[in-house]
């Protein structure tokens, strides 16, 4: 009877986590609310389906642990310490700020300096895990404020392990609070380093030798559980053993092994965290006090937008991405979570204040999709309108309507068209979307105009009637597609070079009529290839030669392919034919020219 409840409760929690992740995803609202959703409505509080609340707590905590073991392997000492500018001026402003005035403002609602104090740094946190995920998707990572996002985010994972450690010596101190040996937590970091120097690495290195992939995984799971309870043991917490554990084997050349290993177990127990998170969220208390809670998130949320966007302005960020900075941060994080189940253990955080405050960063969490949503909305709007001072960006010129050549995307490929046309003298017209990228290039001078090339009134705007070619340059697929099958259609006169993203991306180019197509990574690939050939002893005119006739055969494949492209046995069938022509090829001229990878020709003259 036992086991066929906890059956149950195991297919709750994944049937209900299956569906809830699936469709938050598809409505661009990310995993992480799924898997509170998941929680809210099967646990106690909710529906009831799961009853035994602290064993599903026990186990998501190692799901922590394992997030904090590989993100410690990726905090090398050496990459944090080249960063440590922009770490410290982005990330440790943002924090300092945040938690200063989170924890004043906790302190006036009537909450101990101590519990502000924690309250105040948990809610400075952000979700790392929304807010690259927004960033990815919407391709603005490698921006001016993509990368100070990145910067701000690495920075509060950095601290908020130290943190862990240190709230429980808030909290108050009774007989079954256990007390921290910290030599022996001294020791055991003492012997952690020296052995990941001296021992870790040969002992790695002889587990690889046997080429068992299971053994790989059991002396992965061994080592980040032993050094946790090690920490666990003195008193300390077993997150944070986990992460000094993978700051030692973060040089070692088994990182990205380790990584890979425990990036299974650590989704999965991930999952069951927030799960486990989302059973402890008290909808009630929306309902009991709903100016209160609303009041908080609000309030909460609109100070640490204009904090995070005073933190851009400091740091000179231009005003346009110190906003995009402020929105794509806003929400609550999920470390807060941990930071307030820490707290309230420790008692430092009253139960009531925990169940509060932990509705309010869901709340904001649900929240922060929409508001980004907003803003690229509203900055589309002020685009469209003439900006004091400055010139129209949908309107364009007379003087440019009659260019021969448009350019449609003026990001890192369609900036390269540009720099060559002038060269030439060649005049075009540039239409770009992204109003971040056109406020920075007119400030180095580039005439931008904004507009999204698929709405056929700013081609006509453009003077699409009167060019003669069209640079596709759109970094977007799905627009790409659209772009070009508006130019095919409604505009045959012109002439288009496209840039593609991939293999399928060429054919639905292909397929749109367009003629002129080149992956946007082939040339540099094959460029990288014949140097590399060249250096590992190839003649350079025979790998010039080898290079050529690959590129020849590629580009003979991908006709072949396009013309099977909806036949998917077909598909397969020309492309392993292919493949195997081009090993025959390949074969017979490595047998021309005899290259030995271990003796260049420079050790052998």
């Amino acid at each position: 009877m036992i086991l066929h409840e906890q059956l149950l409760q195991i297919l709750a929690f994944l049937g209900f986590s299956v569906v809830l992740v699936s469709l938050f995803q598809k409505l661009g609202l990310g995993t992480i609310l799924g898997y509170l959703a998941a929680g809210i409505l099967i646990g106690p509080l909710g529906w009831g389906l799961i009853s035994d609340f602290q064993f599903v707590q026990t186990i998501a905590e190692f799901g922590v642990v394992f997030l904090l073991f590989i993100i410690g392997l990726e905090l090398q000492p050496k990459k944090l310490w080249g960063l440590r500018k922009t770490l410290l001026g982005f990330g440790g402003l943002q924090i300092l700020f945040c938690t200063v005035v989170f924890t004043v403002a906790g302190h006036q609602l009537g909450i101990s300096w101590a519990s502000a104090a924690v309250v105040g740094f948990a809610l400075s946190l952000s979700s790392t895990a929304f807010a690259l995920q927004s960033l990815s998707e919407r391709k603005v990572l490698n921006t001016e404020f993509g990368r100070a996002s990145f910067a701000i985010l690495l920075m509060q994972d950095v601290v908020a392990i130290p943190a862990l450690a240190v709230i429980p010596s808030l909290g108050l101190v009774t007989a079954s609070t256990r007390e921290v040996n910290w030599g022996g937590a001294l020791a055991i970091f003492i012997g952690l380093a020296l052995g990941s120097r001296i021992l870790m690495g040969r002992f790695l290195q002889v587990v690889a030798e046997t080429r068992s992939r299971e053994l790989f995984t059991g002396v992965t799971l061994l080592t980040v559980i032993g050094v946790a309870f090690l920490m666990e043991s003195v008193g300390l917490s077993m997150a944070l053993g986990a992460f000094l554990a993978g700051v030692l084997l973060s040089e070692s050349e088994y990182r990205h092994e380790l990584e890979a290993d425990l990036e299974p177990f650590k989704g999965l127990l991930m999952g069951l965290f927030f799960v486990s998170v989302g059973m402890s969220v008290k909808l009630s208390l929306l309902l009991e006090s709903p100016g209160l809670i609303l009041g908080i998130t609000v309030g909460y949320m609109v100070l640490k937008g204009f904090l995070i966007y005073g933190v851009g302005r400091v740091m000179k960020l231009h005003r346009p991405a110190s906003n995009n900075l402020a929105v794509y941060l806003v929400q609550g994080g999920e470390f807060a979570f941990v930071i307030f189940g820490v707290g309230q253990s420790a008692q430092v955080l009253s139960p009531e204040w925990t169940q509060r405050f932990t509705l309010v960063v869901t709340l904001s969490m649900i929240a922060s999709p929409i508001i980004i949503v907003l803003n690229e909305k509203i900055q589309a709007m002020i685009a469209c309108k003439t900006p004091a001072g400055g010139p129209q960006y949908d309107k364009i010129d007379e003087a440019d309507n009659g260019n021969t050549v448009i350019i449609a995307g003026f990001g890192r490929v369609g900036q390269i068209f540009g720099r060559i046309l002038r060269t030439q003298n060649v005049k075009f017209t540039a239409i770009e979307h992204d109003t971040e990228q056109i406020d920075m290039l007119r400030r180095f001078g580039n005439k931008v105009y904004y507009g999204d090339a698929s709405r056929p009134e700013i081609l006509e705007a453009a003077g699409i009637k009167n060019a003669k070619y069209f640079v596709l340059a759109v970094d977007d697929v799905e627009t790409s597609n659209n772009i070009a099958q508006i130019l095919r259609t409604e505009y045959p006169h012109v002439k288009v070079f496209a840039r593609s993203r991939n293999r399928q991306h060429t054919f639905d180019l292909m397929e749109a009529g367009i003629t002129h197509v080149r992956r946007e990574t082939i040339d540099s690939s094959v460029a990288l290839s014949e140097q590399l050939l060249v250096a590992m002893g190839t003649p350079a005119k025979r790998a010039h030669e080898i290079i050529e006739r690959f590129r020849l055969h590629d580009e003979l494949m991908l006709q072949e392919q396009f013309k099977v492209r909806h036949d998917q046995k077909s598909f397969i069938d020309v492309s392993r034919q292919a493949t195997q022509q081009l090993a025959q090829v390949l074969k017979e001229d490595a047998e021309k020219t005899y290259i030995d990878p271990q003796h260049p020709p420079e050790a052998t003259k």
